[in-house]
């Protein structure tokens, strides 16, 4: 093996460490603007006691939930239980080994030239969406360990509406990859880059509205975030498929959530909003543009969560097989007909 093949397989489990890193501390701050959004929104003042406006409180949690007691019910199967967890957060972050956050940058020091991103998949699409659907199974395994029927019941739900939306959120992305002509995500950004008519951004975002529609609330009711999170809906579940969980393996099911909601918004950006293209008229500074985008994104979901009430289960499945799934439909068949 020669120095330079050495030097990319450093490269590479450097970029895993740091991706890694930033998703296991992204809960931290994310749990502190989501509190203060929602008391915002609420007309309230949020975290503000502990730290200069409750800004250490995700802090203060992490450590009450590493110190806590870790129950298990006494007939839960317990192996099952321990792992459950797990199952749902690693295909989270395994995710991220096909996502870009940027094209390439040189470093100084050293001249050498690095892609901001871990793989240029040539399905990367296709992988994201298999292995990000392999998360519900720890959420349907820690419903049915748990010996808990409110657990139960959050798991079987989580698996229909998956199953539900999944199918529309895939077509959606269908529209993207025949006006982009590749399964790359950099393909994808890239066909984005210019202008239409040299001052409309060619964002995707123009060519498939109703694509996008779709999408976002497809990916609403992946996440489980309001108003489709029936898997832990505590007026009827008490708190769903993780009602019997505690301390550490709590906290993960919570940070597999959260990172799939920067997933989502991550996605968002990159197949209908230029990835790390800027608006018109602004400095080219691409991982700026990238993060405020799905700064932006994320904000939106939060928004949404305190401002939208609980859809009923019956109306959650009708959104998801009589609308999204026609509509999803429907957008191909016009971007077939728009690409001839």
């Amino acid at each position: 093996m020669d120095i330079n093949t050495l030097i990319e397989v450093a490269l590479i489990i450097v970029k895993v460490i740091f991706v890694s890193l930033i998703l296991f501390t992204l809960p931290i701050p994310l749990t502190w603007i989501e509190r203060k959004v929602a008391g915002h929104i609420q007309v309230r003042l949020g975290p503000f006691r502990v730290g200069p406006h409750g800004i250490l409180q995700p802090v203060a949690d992490m450590i009450k939930l590493m110190f806590k007691e870790d129950i298990a019910p006494e007939k839960a199967d317990k192996w099952l239980f321990r792992f459950a967890p797990l199952f749902a957060m690693i295909p989270a972050f395994a995710v991220y080994a096909a996502i870009p956050f940027g094209d390439k940058i040189t470093i100084p020091i050293i001249n050498k030239e690095v892609t901001l991103y871990i793989s240029d998949m040539n399905v990367g699409i296709l992988y994201i969406l298999a292995v990000g659907g392999i998360s519900v199974y720890g959420i349907i395994l820690g419903g049915w360990a748990s010996n808990s029927k409110y657990a139960l019941l959050g798991g079987i739900r989580s698996s229909a509406q998956m199953i539900s939306y999944e199918i529309a959120l895939t077509f959606s992305c269908i529209g993207v990859v025949m006006t982009s002509n590749s399964l790359s995500l950099l393909d994808i950004v890239k066909f984005q880059s210019g202008t239409i008519l040299g001052f409309i951004p060619n964002w995707n975002i123009i060519y498939q509205p109703i694509g996008f529609v779709i999408f976002f609330i497809a990916a609403l009711a992946e996440i489980n975030r309001i108003p489709f999170d029936l898997p832990e809906d505590e007026g009827s579940l008490a708190a769903g498929y993780h009602v019997e969980y505690s301390a550490m393996k709590f906290s993960f099911f919570m940070l597999t959530e959260y990172v799939a909601m920067v997933t989502a918004s991550v996605l968002a950006v990159i197949l209908f909003f230029g990835g790390w293209d800027a608006p018109l008229f602004m400095p080219e500074i691409p991982i700026f543009w990238f993060v405020a985008k799905v700064g932006f994104f994320i904000y939106l979901f939060m928004w949404i969560r305190f401002t939208l009430p609980r859809y009923r289960y019956d109306q959650l499945m009708s959104i998801g097989w009589k609308i999204l799934l026609p509509l999803s439909l429907l957008n191909i068949l016009i971007t077939g007909l728009f690409l001839l």
